[in-house]
């Protein structure tokens, strides 16, 4: 028989199991980010719609996230309940700066409001900003050359010495904006006729990985093991609770 003593220790998993199960039980706590975590996934959901293939993300999975990052009982819920921001990580800085894509991610309207200080301190811009990293870790990327917002077609013509590529560095196009409109143009001759578009090489979004709680945990995670465990099992607990509703 196995004694009170003799019990085995709890993982950091069944603490936090225990945990949540006793949130449930108080809704005010429960439910207190619904409202503006449904509003936080509208406005990125509405930015990126039909953007290479983006799919609506479930606003669930960030109530699962802010649950497994803090929980109620944290001193951080009222400031900044999903954790980014925290010394030593380096997600915050990222979207600041518009680095790794986040500039192709984040809402103009989101980005200008984040800095240190407003996206730890107010719950409404943490989790903004905990959603515009997670969503550009799913994000694929690739440089490819942009069409510039001018749509017309230049001629320009041909002198001693000029290749395609300096044509394009010249005119402000690219190689392979002047390549599409030239097929066979490989070997230029002085006084031929060359087309182009005013274009860049730009880094541009090509796809999306699937917001699943494997790749939550495996690409925005950083330490916990446990935290697509974790994730998958707030996510049953909030698929069995009532909705609240919002306006």
């Amino acid at each position: 028989m196995v004694t009170k003593a003799q019990a085995k220790p709890k993982t950091d998993f069944e603490r936090w199991q225990a945990y949540v199960n006793t949130a449930t039980q108080h809704p005010d706590r429960w439910n207190g980010y619904d409202c503006e975590i449904q509003s936080a996934v509208i406005e990125y959901n509405r930015y990126l719609m039909g953007n290479a293939g983006y799919l609506p993300l479930d606003w669930q999975i960030i109530k699962a996230m802010l649950w497994v990052e803090t929980g109620a009982d944290s001193p951080k819920w009222g400031s900044n309940p999903i954790q980014i921001g925290n010394p030593g990580d380096p997600a915050l800085n990222t979207l600041i700066n518009g680095k790794e894509g986040s500039n192709l991610v984040v809402p103009p309207a989101i980005r200008t409001k984040l800095n240190v200080a407003s996206a730890t301190t107010q719950p409404a811009l943490n989790i903004r900003a905990g959603i515009g990293y997670m969503l550009t870790r799913m994000a694929k990327f690739s440089i490819q050359s942009v069409p510039d917002a001018d749509n017309k077609i230049y001629d320009v013509t041909v002198k001693p010495g000029d290749s395609l590529d300096k044509i394009a560095r010249t005119q402000g196009s690219t190689l392979e904006e002047l390549r599409a409109l030239n097929p066979g143009a490989n070997a230029l001759k002085p006084g031929q006729v060359i087309k182009y578009r005013k274009a860049a090489m730009r880094q541009v979004i090509t796809g999306w990985r699937p917001v699943t709680t494997q790749n939550v945990g495996a690409l925005y995670n950083i330490g916990d093991p446990a935290y697509t465990r974790k994730l998958d099992y707030a996510l049953t607990l909030i698929h069995t609770g009532k909705p609240v509703a919002c306006k």
